[in-house]
């Protein structure tokens, strides 16, 4: 008897084990057939369908005169199914020879087990539609979109170039990526648990949904005139590079930026010069890197005399130093026990302030950047935008080199005061004569003005910009200092006549000093009146003759015959310009 009630309770507890399990997978059943079932399906789904990519077209790079710099064509993308493949011997002998490969490497793409293998991707469509006509099973060709630049060098190291997969890599290409790339599409394709398409089954089309057109403030023609011109220079001077921006002074927009020599954009890992001998990958890939370099940005230099216009403009601000002021030049001077010599050696002799910026005089300036003082020295410096990077819109903007405060002693200021013993970067220079001549408003250079998307929305794009940085007084005092360097002083060969002009001229001395090696350069703008483009041009290592006014200055006269009228900045009556 007790043996049964044992037995009895032992069923019963069974009994009640089996149906608490029984409710918990009722539960779970219910909960996956009501709640989780259009997920699973879609996993369900998912399994047994193939995806093939279908790339986005990436919007366009448009030049401010309409001309279209980046676009893209059609190309294929040629695949196998290893499942699907019922003659693979015919297939590697048709895809080597229409894909120029070699044999062993289509084997081992057509012989791999695997769901499908990319080939080869940016087949052009005439090859593709020809795989395509032979009907060959397990092979599929897709149509995709691959960049294009039609004018190969055309300011290749501010466009940049895009990967395999058309994302941006550098330039303008891999700054604006979200906005240039799009969103990609699909093919879904149905098949069986062997991977075996299903007949009957239509594939599932997901378009691609194309990137937004991005238009540029540069200019085609402009940035076609300054091409011209470095080229031109780096030849005659032999020069180890020529760089030329043009500006709006008014509110940033880049209308050009060469960087000579350029590179092949449709052609990016191909070096723009011969080597002497072979080299390792890793050499190889540095020599690359140096060779995609925008200089103008992402290296720095010491400015040299196109500097004394910050001084000048801080030495006006602050009071140190004012229209009356006079300095006599007698070829040198001593700071911090070490003598400075003026690029006049037997001196300028007695000169007026103006004279001092119109002869570039380092000893006159030395004397006018002590009075300013290292306190207002830097604050101008950080005002004018010399102590921050610019915002432009391009990759790898380089800092400031500058010593720390409390290391500026007086020999520090003396040099500093005429562009040496610091460095920053030619944007960040053209940026600050920029505010010192357009009314004292500190602006962002940039090349993205607008984007378009393919239902035709327009974004405006926007940039900062600080206003009252110098006062009125200053920047007219500055505009009429610098025309008369353009007219009376050391950066007459930019003279054009009917036109005001106004810059500054530079010769500096590069590191190691003992090389004698220089960086020529020259900043005009006009109308020197009311600036409504500037223009910089920096001539890295010529050879002969290397002063700043004689080689630097007579490229930005070249670029301007050219583009002032293009830019409808019409001519002055002769005793106006003057």
């Amino acid at each position: 008897m007790r043996t049964m009630k044992v037995h009895r309770k032992k069923i019963r507890a069974y009994a009640l084990v089996i149906m608490a399990l029984s409710t918990i997978l009722c539960g779970q059943l219910a909960y996956v057939m009501l709640w989780r079932s259009e997920e699973l399906s879609a996993k369900a789904q998912a399994l047994h369908e193939r995806e093939r990519v279908i790339k986005a077209a990436r919007g366009r790079l448009i030049s401010a005169d309409g001309t279209v710099l980046a676009d893209n064509k059609t190309v294929c993308t040629v695949s196998v199914i290893h499942s699907q493949l019922t003659d693979p011997e015919k297939v590697i002998s048709i895809l080597t020879d229409e894909l120029d490969m070699s044999e062993d490497r289509v084997r081992y793409y057509v012989e791999k087990v695997s769901s499908m293998e990319r080939v080869k991707s940016n087949v052009s469509k005439e090859v593709g539609d020809r795989i395509r006509d032979y009907n060959l099973d397990g092979v599929k060709v897709d149509e995709d979109s691959k960049r294009t630049y039609p004018f190969g060098q055309l300011a290749s190291k501010v466009l940049g170039f895009t990967g395999a997969d058309n994302q941006g890599i550098i330039g303008l290409e891999v700054s604006y990526d979200e906005l240039l790339a799009g969103k990609n599409g699909m093919i879904l394709t149905l098949t069986d648990a062997k991977g075996i398409e299903l007949e009957g089954e239509e594939e599932q089309r997901i378009e691609p949904v194309a990137g937004e057109d991005l238009y540029l403030s540069l200019d085609y023609n402009i940035q076609s005139y300054c091409m011209q011109a470095a080229r031109k220079t780096y030849e005659a001077k032999q020069a180890k590079s020529v760089s030329i921006i043009v500006m709006n002074p008014q509110n940033g927009e880049l209308l050009a930026m060469v960087n000579y020599p350029e590179y092949d954009l449709n052609d990016p890992f191909t070096l723009n010069y011969e080597l002497p001998g072979s080299v390792s990958d890793n050499e190889k890939m540095n020599l690359l890197n140096a060779m995609w370099r925008n200089g103008v940005i992402n290296d720095t230099y010491e400015p040299g005399s196109t500097f004394k216009v910050i001084t000048a403009t801080a030495g006006l601000s602050t009071g140190a130093v004012s229209l009356s002021d006079s300095y006599s030049c007698g070829g040198s001077t001593t700071v911090g026990g070490r003598t400075i010599r003026c690029h006049k050696t037997t001196g300028h002799g007695s000169q007026t302030f103006a004279q001092t910026l119109m002869n570039s005089c380092n000893p006159a300036f030395i004397t006018w950047g002590l009075r300013v003082g290292v306190d207002n020295f830097l604050l101008y410096m950080e005002k004018l935008g010399l102590m921050q990077k610019t915002g432009v819109d391009l990759p790898g903007e380089a800092s400031t080199i500058m010593h720390k405060k409390e290391d500026i002693k007086e020999l520090e200021l003396a040099t500093m005061s005429f562009g040496q013993s610091f460095q920053i970067t030619p944007l960040q220079l053209l940026r600050a004569v920029s505010c010192v001549v357009n009314g004292g408003t500190l602006v962002t250079p940039h090349f993205g003005v607008k984007s378009v998307d393919t239902d035709g929305n327009i974004t405006e794009l926007e940039y900062g910009r600080v206003e009252g940085v110098i006062t009125q007084q200053t920047c007219e005092t500055m505009k009429t200092l610098l025309k008369s360097v353009v007219h009376e002083g050391g950066g007459s060969k930019c003279h054009i006549e009917g036109y005001s002009i106004g810059g500054k001229t530079a010769t500096s001395q590069k590191l190691p000093r003992s090389e004698q090696k220089y960086i020529s350069s020259f900043i005009g703008f006009c109308p020197a009146e009311d600036p409504q483009v500037i223009a910089m041009c920096i001539i890295d290592e010529p050879q002969g003759i290397y002063y700043g006014g004689t080689i630097a200055a007579p490229v930005i006269r070249e670029v301007f015959e050219n583009i002032l009228p293009y830019l409808g900045i019409e001519k002055m009556p002769e005793n106006a310009a003057q």
